[in-house]
């Protein structure tokens, strides 16, 4: 799954459903890195920060398109 599957129209990268898959795929990352670097606190403390933001833009999505706020959790396997 990439963020081109969520892409409103060819040229999108700024749009919620983009920037939601893109941290997405940088919260994986940074979750696969984490188990093996199990003290790195500041990767863990930007790992928080990466999911705030995820979870500020799905309650933006919720709030004002309901239908691609679920296009996005079920694209995604997000739960909520």
């Amino acid at each position: 799954m990439t963020s081109n599957d969520l892409q409103l129209h060819d040229k999108d990268t700024g749009s919620a459903d983009v920037q939601i898959a893109r941290l997405s795929e940088r919260i994986s990352r940074l979750t696969e890195h984490l188990s093996d670097n199990k003290k790195d606190v500041s990767s863990r403390r930007g790992l928080l920060r990466l999911v705030a933001r995820r979870r500020k833009l799905l309650d933006y999505l919720a709030r004002t398109e309901n239908d691609r706020y679920k296009k996005v959790i079920e694209t995604l396997g997000l739960r909520r």
